[in-house]
C-alpha cells in the first residue's frame, strides 16, 4: 500500500474539506472506509482475507456531493475507481451491458494507472533511447555529405550546420563521434526545435478487419478479445510522418517506455491493485430498486435480475478478464440514489446486507451555496475569475453578490426542480453572459459584480418561474 493510503481519518477528512462543503457523515464513513483499508494491510495474513470492506449506501437528493466525495476519496487513496450507473444494467441472458463488465472496466483503469507508473520509473532510461534514435535520423551517412536534402528543413543535417562554416570531413571514427556530440549539444540548446525529421508512426486506421459483436449479457469482453487476436495476426501499419524535432522526441520516448515496460508485470501488478483497492461507484441505485417493495408486481430484467446479480459481484466472487480472473472480495463499493420514490429497504434483502453502512447527506440551503462559490480550491468565483484573467480583465465579486446569487439559486430549486449545487453553474452563468461575451473587445480591465449586477441579470428569469424552467 502507499503511503497516501496512511492518512488518518481525520487528514482524510480535512483534505475532502478542500473541496467538498458540508455533509460531515459521509465524510466520515469514508474516511473511516480508507482507514479500515491500511488497517487491514497491517492485520497477519489468515485472519487478512477474511476482512471485507464496509460498503456504503450514500442517500441524498441529485447535487449535494455524492460523486465528488467517493471521486476525491479515490484520489486520496490513489486507488482504481470507475463511477457507474446502475440503471444501465440489465440481468443475464438480456441484450445489454451485465454487470460483471464495471470490474473489467475497473482493471482495465488500473493497468493504465499502472502502466503510466512503470513508465515513470523508465522514463530516464527511454529518454536517452529515444535520444540516441533521433540522432541517428538527423545525422546523415557520410556517403551523403556532400548531397544536398531535398527539403532542407526534413531529416538532414549538413556537417557545415553542425561545425559552422569551416569544412569538416568525417574520415575516421572520432571525428564522427565529435559530430555526434556537436548535434546532441544543439539537440539538448534547442537550436534543431524548429527542424523537421521524418518518423515512422503506427498508423490509427486498422490493419486487419474490424470486428464487432452483437451479443446478449456476459459477452461484452468478446469484442475486446477477438480484436487483440486480430492485431497480432494484422500487426499495426506504419506509416512516415513530418514532425518536428520535440514532438519526434516526444513519440520515440513513449516508444522506447513501452519497450522497456514489463507488460506481464504490469498486469499482475494491475490484478493485485484491482482487488486490494478498487473503488466502484454506483450512482442512481435507487433506480433499479422496485417502487412499492421488491414484492410487487412481476420481476423487471432492469430492476431485480440486475440486484440479484450484483448480489454475487459486491458479496465476493472471481471476474473472468480476458488478463486473467479478478477477485472483488475486498473491492469498495460505494452506491448513491436520492430516493425519491422509493427507499433503500425496497432494494431486495440480500443486496441490502451487502451494504451495511448508510449515510444520508443533506439538502444544501443558502449559507452552503455561498461557501460552495468561496471556500473550496476549486471554487466557482475562482474559476471565473482565473477565465477572465486571461482576458486581462480582473474580475471581482462584493460578498453581498454572492449572497445574492446564493439566495436565487435556492429559489430556483425551491420553485423548479432541484439539482443541488449544480444550480450556481446555471446561475453563475447567466449573471456573467454579458461579460464573458465582451470580454475581448472591453476597454475597461477591471469588472466589479455588485448585488444589483445579478438583480439586473436575473430579475426577469428567476421572478418567471416558467421561464426559469427553460433557462435556470
Amino acid at each position: 500500500m502507499n503511503n497516501i493510503n496512511s492518512l488518518t481519518p481525520q487528514e482524510t477528512v480535512q483534505e475532502l474539506d478542500k473541496y467538498i462543503i458540508g455533509q460531515d457523515a459521509a465524510k466520515r464513513s469514508v474516511a473511516i472506509a480508507l482507514r479500515n483499508r491500511w488497517r487491514r494491510q497491517q492485520v497477519p495474513a489468515p485472519l487478512r482475507e477474511e476482512i471485507a470492506p464496509k460498503n456504503i449506501i450514500m442517500i441524498g437528493p441529485t447535487g449535494v456531493g455524492k460523486t465528488e466525495i467517493a471521486r476525491r476519496l479515490a484520489q486520496l487513496a490513489q486507488s482504481p475507481f470507475i463511477k457507474v450507473e446502475a440503471s444501465k444494467f440489465t440481468e443475464v441472458g438480456y441484450v445489454g451491458r451485465d454487470v460483471e463488465s464495471m470490474v473489467r472496466d475497473l482493471l482495465q483503469l488500473a493497468i493504465t494507472m499502472v502502466t503510466k507508473e512503470e513508465e515513470k520509473g523508465v522514463q530516464d532510461r527511454a529518454r536517452r533511447a529515444a535520444e540516441e534514435r533521433l540522432l541517428d535520423i538527423l545525422l546523415p551517412p557520410a556517403s551523403a555529405e556532400s548531397s544536398e536534402p531535398e527539403n532542407e528543413n526534413v531529416i538532414a543535417l549538413s556537417y557545415d550546420e553542425v561545425f559552422g562554416s569551416e569544412k569538416q570531413k568525417i574520415n575516421n571514427d572520432k571525428k564522427a563521434g565529435q559530430t555526434r556530440e556537436k548535434l546532441r549539444q544543439m539537440l539538448h540548446e534547442g537550436k534543431l526545435d524548429d527542424r523537421l525529421v521524418e518518423l515512422e508512426v503506427s498508423s490509427a486506421k486498422p490493419s486487419g478487419p474490424v470486428v464487432e459483436v452483437f451479443s446478449a449479457g456476459g459477452m461484452d469482453d468478446m469484442q475486446s478479445s477477438l480484436q487483440d487476436a486480430f492485431s497480432k495476426m494484422f500487426p499495426g501499419n506504419k506509416e512516415p510522418r513530418k514532425v518536428k524535432v520535440p514532438d519526434a522526441l516526444e513519440i520515440l520516448i513513449k516508444e522506447e517506455s513501452q519497450k522497456l515496460v514489463d507488460t506481464e508485470t504490469a498486469t499482475q501488478k494491475a490484478i493485485r491493485l484491482t482487488e486490494q483497492s478498487g473503488i466502484v461507484f454506483l450512482d442512481e441505485i435507487d433506480k433499479i430498486a422496485s417502487r412499492g417493495g421488491s414484492g410487487s408486481g412481476s420481476p423487471d430484467v432492469s430492476r431485480e435480475g440486475v440486484q440479484r446479480d450484483l448480489l454475487p459481484i459486491v458479496e465476493g466472487s472471481t471476474v473472468t478478464t480476458k488478463y486473467g480472473p479478478v477477485r472483488t472480495d475486498h473491492i469498495l463499493f460505494i452506491a448513491s440514489g436520492a430516493f425519491h420514490l422509493n427507499k433503500p429497504s425496497d432494494l431486495v434483502p440480500e443486496l441490502q446486507g451487502r451494504f451495511p453502512i448508510r449515510v444520508n447527506l443533506d439538502a444544501l440551503g443558502e449559507d452552503e451555496f455561498y461557501r460552495i462559490l468561496t471556500e473550496p480550491k476549486n471554487a466557482l468565483v475562482k474559476q471565473y475569475i482565473a477565465l477572465m484573467a486571461t482576458e486581462g480583465i480582473e474580475l471581482t465579486y462584493e460578498e453581498d453578490a454572492l449572497r445574492e446569487m446564493s439566495r436565487i439559486a435556492v429559489e430556483v430549486n425551491s420553485k423548479t426542480e432541484n439539482i443541488g449545487a449544480r444550480r450556481l453553474h446555471t446561475v453563475m452563468e447567466r449573471v456573467l453572459d454579458e461579460l464573458s461575451f465582451d470580454a475581448s473587445e472591453r476597454e475597461d480591465h477591471s469588472f466589479t459584480v455588485t448585488p444589483s449586477y445579478v438583480r439586473k441579470q436575473l430579475a426577469e428569469i428567476s421572478d418567471n418561474e416558467d421561464l426559469s424552467r427553460f433557462i435556470l
